[in-house]
């Protein structure tokens, strides 16, 4: 049998190469897209360090790329340097690197890596504290008009002094802070949910007390933080009083050896900068916690209790002298609990008092502690 030769099927080439052709039209168009995504978050990243520069806060890279072609936007920052000229005194502070990412689909969320040592000086001397971390990584969600949440959460973190041979400042397993910014609050009534955890921190530097390891979890709700703008430290208070601000303190546990503590409570600042609120502070292992409240040996808190120790001496002559020296923490822990509640901590007997601030003035139950430094 013979076919007609206009019925022969024809070969289409074109169909072949359509495929490639397409691939490579859309190669080129998404090419084009990230190279524009990429110039943009350049020009927004110098954008925003002359607008922090006119205000007293140079942020410098030594080397500065951009990559991460073709799904994501990688920005690479090498000998990052940092000078505060706005604070009080100014402070100078330098890092290795910084390596933040975003998804050219989601630019709203950044990851960024820090890669220590960071050392914070006087403009122009040696440095006087050193951070240094096993891995240290940031994620933000939402944009600085609108923001959503941030974490940083930072392995093996250590504070150093300049002197070599001391104690450090500050070390911990594991720092987390997490914040994220409750739904329809912002802008008009900020509330943002916090929460920190910190495991096996230790501080031998600042206290006796702070030298064993300890655990922490906080979940706090912070209200009153209207913008995110840099200011000094003192100046971003000040504005956050004004505005009406305070710390709700939902749970906060510390746990440290056989001592464990729960507060829950809300602080705010005074006109003047002074702490203003309370703690409801229940605690099982007190008599460990005394040298932290009076002072080494109790010192302030012995002379508070001094009037409680005369009237049992004035019932039971020369009982309180015939107290051993090792016993006399726990003399005062039991006249302190008299103070308080009896109080059961996860399966421990403990005792729950109120810490009370009234415009700086602390106080434990009825015994004063002392006026806290004024905030500004």
């Amino acid at each position: 049998m013979t076919y007609h030769a206009e019925l022969k099927p024809r070969r289409r080439p074109w169909l072949i190469a359509a495929p490639l052709i397409l691939v490579l039209v859309l190669g080129a168009a998404w090419t084009g897209v990230w190279s524009y995504a990429a110039g943009e978050a350049e020009t927004r990243m110098n954008a925003w360090r002359e607008q922090q520069a006119r205000a007293g806060r140079v942020f410098g890279c030594g080397t500065q790329t951009v990559g991460g072609f073709p799904f994501r936007i990688e920005v690479r920052c090498t000998g990052v340097t940092t000078e505060l000229k706005d604070s009080q005194p100014a402070i100078a502070i330098r890092l290795k690197e910084i390596v933040a990412v975003a998804q050219v689909w989601d630019p709203k969320h950044l990851i960024a890596e820090f890669t220590g040592p960071l050392t914070v000086s006087d403009p122009g001397q040696s440095p006087h504290t050193v951070a240094s971390w096993s891995l240290a990584q940031a994620s933000l969600r939402g944009t600085p008009s609108a923001p959503e949440r941030a974490s940083i959460v930072v392995d093996g973190l250590r504070l150093d002094g300049a002197t070599s041979g001391n104690p450090p400042l500050f070390d911990s397993k594991r720092a987390e802070l997490h914040a994220r910014v409750q739904f329809g609050s912002w802008p008009h009534n900020p509330a943002i949910d916090l929460a920190v955890k910190l495991a096996a921190a230790s501080a031998p530097s600042v206290h006796q007390m702070a030298a064993q390891p300890l655990d922490a979890d906080i979940q706090a709700v912070l209200h009153g933080m209207r913008d995110f703008v840099n200011k000094p430290l003192p100046a971003r208070l000040r504005d956050w009083q004004a505005a009406g601000g305070k710390l709700e303190i939902q749970s906060a546990r510390v746990a440290q050896g056989e001592s464990l503590a729960l507060a829950t409570g809300t602080l705010a600042l005074t006109q003047r900068g002074g702490l203003d609120g309370a703690l409801r502070l229940t605690v099982a292992g007190v008599e460990r916690l005394l040298p932290a409240i009076g002072g080494e040996g109790g010192g302030a808190l012995n002379l508070r209790l001094t009037p409680a120790l005369d009237a049992i001496d004035r019932v039971l002559p020369g009982l309180a002298q015939r107290v051993p020296p090792q016993k006399q923490q726990s003399l005062q822990a039991g006249l302190l609990a008299l103070l308080g509640q009896p109080a059961e901590i996860e399966g421990k007997r403990g005792i729950a008092v109120l810490v009370r601030f009234n415009d700086g003035k602390a106080s434990f139950g009825p015994i004063p502690l002392g006026q806290v430094p004024l905030a500004f």
